[in-house]
């Protein structure tokens, strides 16, 4: 991923009802839901719903899909699995220590901070 589209990405989550909406949509899974749905369940107005809507669908966290005269959306879990690789990249590499990105998260090496061995640049 790009540094540009991290900011994009992480632009977009950087707004409270955007973060919910997004955070819905992971919980509910590829099947995703309708606006309507989303709208209930956060209680947000459509208006605001669309807004919101459209700034994760141009940030690529989210798709949609038209199924009858309702709209679905779903977190788009490749983007997001990008976005979370970049931000843990180089995950505790100062440690000597790298963890997956695909780990459950990152987690330094277990040893007190005075036992380090000092990496020499």
């Amino acid at each position: 991923m790009k540094t540009t589209d991290a900011v994009h990405s992480l632009a977009a989550l950087a707004q409270e009802t955007r973060l919910d909406v997004f955070r819905l949509l992971v919980q509910q899974g590829a099947s995703g839901l309708a606006a309507g749905e989303i709208a209930e369940q956060l209680r947000v107005s459509p208006a605001t719903l669309s807004f919101h809507l459209k700034e994760l669908a141009y940030a690529k966290l989210i798709t949609s899909r038209q199924d009858g005269r309702f709209v679905f959306y779903s977190a788009n879990f490749a983007v997001m699995n990008r976005l979370l690789g970049f931000l843990t990249e180089n995950c505790c590499a100062a440690d000597g220590v790298a963890c997956a990105p695909d780990a459950a998260g990152c987690s330094p090496s277990s040893t007190s901070p005075k036992s380090r061995r000092k990496v020499r640049a």
